[in-house]
């Protein structure tokens, strides 16, 4: 269809200021989001070069990748020893700056792609960068969202826009609909394993089919999160009403008149009729199954009836990495994944820390509790999301269950130089890297659900979540 276009050209067309002769396009930026890990650096070097922000009141600055997870946390303490002088500085510097910020004691803080949807700071339509690779969760809201350095952040601070090539653009079609107990993350590391870690193709990826528009808007964060490992340059999914009644009412979003006005504007943000993608994937849900990964790299995963790989059966080129995968993991070619013991579990971080990912793992931990020998973790993704499961009682389910409950932030998703399992422990983790040491020096990660990650703590061992929730369901009859 001529002029049919898709819904990242609409919103590229609408932010392109200008465009160079070798293809370098100037974008406007409309959110930037600054976090205490590199926040400093970004406004540290602005202000020594005498710029100061072009719109202050466009900028977001949270405390979250390296703040303490500890109960009772103080307002400069770091889960590293020298982290307390970034927190400092990125405050300081933001306060002189006069940007928007949300503080260690703030009711509002959290981790950045938390945050940013539960104050509609994000919206439909809008452009947002930060410096950090999982800005492409706030695709799900139909915002076109990518992971930039902090020199393209200042860029944006004191310009309000950066040059950027357009990418390639996929669309990722799931049809059908997943099967209970199937989760978004499931279905991101099925899609990573089928198509490899680099089969989003520094793509813009949209989400489409019937088994999209069916998740809801956390599992779609979920979802787009987990579009960088996949090698995508960022996704995005087509706002609807779900995503409209979510935003309603918030901090950030459009009021009165602006609001019946906005969202007229963000229905018409859809790919329309035979829009041009550059590549095409197509899924289907029903094949879709809960998952874990065994390697060193999302794309490292298998179905709890399936088994590590044997290098040897792998081309030539594919044996030497998957050898050092397995080498690092402690694991025999065709090792059994289901039963493998773990020293420690972990629940949260920007892809699983939602209420919805607390209830899921609760639901499976009530009247249960881990066993020995692992140690458990917790932490929620924003205050709000601690607020509302301690509101439910879910902090009671997790404690008496066995697990820790911390402060919220970016916590054990990565290592930051400070505490974290031991050297060599087995760890099941809703987060979203698996690389050698992500988790710290020695620690062997393996990427699963929320639901996935409750189940394998109490039986100690890898364990599928669908065999503790058919148990739960019969007790319950």
């Amino acid at each position: 269809m001529s002029g049919a276009s898709t819904l990242f050209d609409k919103i590229w067309a609408e932010h392109e200021i200008a465009r160079d002769g070798s293809g370098q396009s100037l974008i406007a930026i409309d959110r930037v989001f600054l976090h205490e890990r590199t926040g400093a650096a970004a406004l540290t070097s602005l202000a020594e070069a005498g710029r100061a922000p072009i719109a202050p009141d466009r900028v977001f600055v949270t405390m979250d990748h390296i703040v303490s997870n500890r109960p009772g946390r103080g307002a400069d303490e770091a889960r590293t020893p020298t982290g307390g002088a970034f927190i400092t500085a990125t405050r300081e510097a933001a306060k002189a700056a006069g940007l928007r910020l949300v503080d260690v004691d703030d009711p509002r803080q959290g981790i950045v792609h938390v945050i940013a949807p539960e104050l509609a700071a994000a919206l439909p339509g809008l452009t947002l960068i930060c410096p950090d690779s999982h800005t492409c969760s706030l695709g799900a809201l139909g915002a076109l969202a990518w992971g930039v350095g902090s020199s393209e952040a200042e860029h944006a601070i004191a310009t309000g826009a950066v040059r950027l090539q357009k990418p390639p653009q996929m669309r990722v079609r799931i049809t059908g609909a997943l099967h209970p107990g199937v989760t978004a993350k499931d279905l991101a590391l099925h899609i990573i394993a089928a198509h490899g870690a680099g089969g989003g193709l520094r793509s813009a990826i949209e989400f489409t089919g019937e088994a999209v528009t069916a998740l809801s808007l956390e599992e779609r964060l979920t979802l787009c999160n987990l579009a960088v490992e996949f090698a995508a340059f960022t996704a995005i999914i087509a706002p609807d009403e779900s995503v409209f009644e979510h935003l309603n009412g918030r901090s950030f979003a459009p009021a009165g008149p602006l609001w019946g006005e906005a969202v007229a504007h963000w229905r018409a943000l859809h790919s329309d009729a035979g829009a041009h993608f550059d590549h095409e994937i197509e899924i289907c849900a029903d094949d879709v199954a809960p998952r874990i990964t065994w390697g060193t790299s999302p794309g490292q995963g298998a179905g709890f009836d399936e088994h590590a790989p044997n290098p040897a059966k792998a081309p030539p080129d594919k044996r030497a990495s998957l050898m050092r995968a397995l080498d690092y993991m402690g694991l025999e070619p065709g090792q059994a994944l289901t039963g493998l013991s773990i020293d420690g579990a972990f629940i949260g971080s920007c892809t699983n820390g939602r209420l919805s990912d607390l209830r899921a793992a609760a639901d499976l931990l009530r009247g249960r509790s881990v066993a020995q020998g692992v140690r458990a973790i917790c932490v929620a993704g924003s205050q709000s999301v601690k607020r509302a499961a301690e509101a439910e009682g879910l902090d009671t389910v997790f404690r008496e269950a066995g697990f820790e409950w911390g402060e919220p932030g970016c916590a054990l998703c990565f290592y930051a130089g400070g505490e974290t399992f031991a050297p060599g422990a087995r760890v099941i983790s809703s987060t979203n890297r698996n690389f050698e040491g992500r988790q710290g020096p020695g620690v062997r990660t393996h990427l699963a659900s929320p639901a996935t990650v409750a189940a394998s703590a109490v039986t100690g061992q890898i364990t599928d979540p669908r065999t503790l929730a058919g148990a739960a369901a019969e007790a319950a009859e």
